[in-house]
């Protein structure tokens, strides 16, 4: 996976918008970071419930790491791209999408589904 294949699936969920965060891309929703990418090292990562990111990195070790020190151990999570699949980074992002987008956003979504 290239990094701009990570940009687009990230900015194809709903009301997200890219902004920048130090100096690398990030991705909102509702003004929340859910999502970053570093393109020059070659990793993304997603903000995830430990669960979450417990069930990824078992699933795809090779692809999806904790994030070293206090914001890994809250669940943030690297995206190796290299090694990466769309439709599991897809599902990820989608996680890490509804963790962050406000409420009312999630109850149009169960409202009226895609």
């Amino acid at each position: 996976m290239t990094a701009d294949t990570f940009r687009k699936l990230a900015l194809g969920l709903p009301e997200t918008s890219e902004g920048a965060h130090m100096d690398h891309p990030d991705f909102r929703v509702g003004g929340k970071i859910f999502a970053t990418l570093w393109p020059d090292a070659g990793w993304g990562m997603v903000k995830l419930t430990v669960e979450q990111q417990l069930a990824f990195c078992t699933i795809e070790p090779a692809v999806f790491q904790p994030v070293q020190g206090g914001w890994g151990r809250r669940g943030a999570t690297k995206v190796i791209l290299q090694r990466a699949r769309p439709r599991l980074v897809r599902n990820a992002l989608l996680a890490a999408w509804k963790n962050t987008a406000p409420k009312r956003l999630l109850r149009q979504l169960e409202d009226h589904p895609a």
